[in-house]
């Protein structure tokens, strides 16, 4: 037993945790750039050919074997916007998200481009949009209340659980925020990574993100 217990402690203090269930981790960029001094956040509208058609989202992709959660993120916007990695200048990581099997994580970097009018995306980015830091920091999303029944499948093994198919299932909830401004249709997960972007600036505003200088 003892040797058991060594052997598990030092499996586990060379374990990295991971959520259960997990089979597809995904990144996403955050981008910040300047427009006339201040600091704007960049969001791109997926094109009508790809999933999710028409829907504003952030530069990002599934990770690839063999690179990083960051390489990923950074690799997903050089593709989707055309730009190279000197391009693209890392400020850090956001909390990061757990939906089902997939893990997204969020990441928050600068842009390096004179004039983001002139970037040119690839095939899957419709249009590219930006919104004022300031503006998104002063209003925040409204949130709306989705709840979805669960409806068990007809060979589930009912007899096996207390109460049968009586048993108090919980339905699946979830609060999904809207922004309400400049006509653009923010909302979902673009949404929620947003706002929690907002919630740590404003928690931390002693210094600006982007000086004027840079």
């Amino acid at each position: 037993m003892e040797k058991t217990l060594s052997w598990i402690t030092n499996l586990l203090a060379k374990y990295q945790p991971r959520p259960i269930d997990e089979k597809r981790v995904y990144a996403v960029l955050l981008p910040l750039i300047k427009v006339n001094g201040a600091c704007h956040i960049l969001y791109q509208v997926r094109a009508q050919h790809i999933s999710q058609p028409g829907e504003v989202a952030f530069p990002g992709g599934r990770v690839e074997t063999g690179e990083t959660i960051k390489e990923a993120a950074i690799r997903e916007t050089m593709e989707e916007l055309n730009l190279s990695a000197a391009q693209i200048s890392i400020v850090g990581e956001i909390d990061y998200m757990v939906n089902g099997p997939r893990t997204i994580h969020c990441f928050v970097g600068q842009l390096l481009v004179e004039d983001w009018t002139e970037i040119q995306p690839n095939e899957e980015v419709e249009r590219l949009f930006t919104l004022p830091l300031d503006l998104l920091l002063e209003i925040p999303p409204t949130y709306y209340d989705l709840t979805a029944v669960v409806e068990p499948s007809t060979d589930f093994p009912f007899d096996r659980i207390p109460n049968g198919a009586n048993y108090n299932f919980k339905e699946h909830f979830r609060r999904v925020p809207f922004y309400n401004q400049d006509n653009e249709n923010l909302w979902g997960m673009t949404a929620r990574f947003t706002h929690r972007f907002t919630e740590i600036v404003k928690d931390n505003h002693s210094a600006p993100l982007l000086e004027k200088g840079e």
